[in-house]
């Protein structure tokens, strides 16, 4: 396939500032939408009439619909003009939240979840977008601080819609989403500069590329798999944790709300990681994340009196970890091949977002049966699995993702 170049030559707008700023609160206010249900599931489900242990599959669901948005839609970043398409997106998440907050029956709200998360997929086209308009030598500086907007929104989502649905009603939350989704459509259009890549390919030797990047590129296999362990683990976490504040701590939705906005702190990983990935450092910085991530569920068995403590010192420590992990994965792979950013990206984040539908779609399962303990167990074997295969990967192949 002949490759892919840009019509937006670098360097032609700088990336100040400002726009960082800019695409870092257009990422959080667009990633937010598959995370607004996670901490209120436990009001959604019954209202529509969903048992206690299929209740995780709105969330599992959204995950699986961004998942096929980042397969089936971001590799068009390399394809189309990226601000249209990124609109387009848009108006297609207003539509779905919209049907979230009206529908009435489980399976119509299942399919809009599903709808939600493919639509919410254009953050992963804005961040290339910031890569390829960055110098090489502050690169990381840049899609550190886009992703650190991007990560906060993810945290605050959870603590928001709480709030909203503690005081308005669970359906509230998704109404007011699609008003900020309006608000982001108008954003985009103004102030986001127009890229037209220089293209000669259909859009089927675009995906069919997808599978030749995947099998060339060890380094894309590698940071893929350690994040999506890490996001499967932090997923399941934090959708178990409103389950087990509710039922044996007593907290209300503000609570929970509260506990959440703890864990955002967690959201100063993703710049401080840009820069270690920038000077060089990446190798001893996702060690040290994943060893973390594994010792962050410890706290979980502290003196009764402080569990609640103990689990917002796991949702601090484990997102900071994440967090860290998943940036300097994406400056790893952002090196491998500047024309086909928006596919490598698609990949990457492809497989993490599996690896979080995996860890949501068994977290009520895993916690009906084993209650905390289990999900302590569960959640510390997955950023486990990913250090020890961190350890046992070729030396020449750890460098490189360096």
């Amino acid at each position: 396939m002949t490759s892919i170049s840009q019509a937006l030559p670098a360097g032609s707008l700088t990336m100040t500032r400002g726009m960082v700023a800019l695409f870092a609160f257009c990422c959080g206010a667009i990633v937010a939408n598959i995370y607004y249900a996670q901490p209120i599931i436990e009001l959604i489900a019954p209202d529509l009439g969903l048992s206690s242990s299929l209740a995780s599959l709105i969330v599992s669901l959204t995950q699986i619909g961004y998942a096929l948005g980042l397969f089936f839609l971001v590799p068009l970043g390399d394809l189309l003009e990226n601000r249209r398409l990124m609109i387009i997106t848009t108006l297609v998440a207003i539509a779905s939240l919209l049907g979230a907050a009206f529908t009435q029956q489980p399976n119509a709200f299942l399919l809009v979840s599903l709808l939600i998360g493919f639509s919410s997929v254009s953050v992963q086209i804005l961040i290339p977008l910031a890569a390829h308009l960055a110098p090489e030598e502050s690169r990381g500086r840049v899609v550190g601080g886009i992703m650190g907007g991007l990560l906060l929104g993810i945290l605050l989502a959870r603590p928001v819609s709480s709030l909203v649905a503690d005081h308005f009603g669970w359906r509230a939350m998704f109404i007011a989403a699609a008003a900020l989704m309006a608000a982001i459509s108008l954003v985009l259009l103004l102030t986001i500069p127009k890229r037209q890549p220089n293209h000669s390919a259909t859009y089927g030797q675009l995906l069919r590329s997808l599978a030749t990047l995947l099998r060339q590129q060890p380094v894309l296999r590698q940071r893929a798999f350690y994040q999506g362990c890490m996001f499967a683990a932090f997923s399941l976490f934090w959708t178990a944790a409103p389950l087990e504040l509710a039922r044996n701590h007593g907290l209300s939705q503000s609570e929970i709300a509260l506990f959440a906005l703890v864990g955002a702190i967690g959201a100063i990983a993703a710049p401080i990681s840009g820069r270690l990935a920038d000077a060089g450092h990446t190798r001893i910085a996702s060690l040290l994340a994943m060893l973390f991530a594994v010792l962050s569920f410890l706290p979980a068995f502290v003196h009764p009196a402080y569990s609640v403590i103990g689990l917002a010192v796991t949702g601090v420590v484990l997102d900071f970890c994440v967090q860290m992990n998943m940036v300097l994965g994406q400056r790893a792979v952002y090196t491998l091949d500047a024309h086909s950013r928006s596919r490598l990206n698609a990949l990457y984040m492809t497989s993490i977002f599996i690896g979080g539908a995996f860890g949501s779609s068994i977290a009520s399962a895993v916690y009906e049966h084993g209650g905390w303990l289990w999900i302590v167990i569960v959640g510390s074997a997955f950023p486990l699995l990913a250090l020890a295969r961190f350890l046992c990967a070729p030396t020449e192949a750890r460098r490189t993702s360096a």
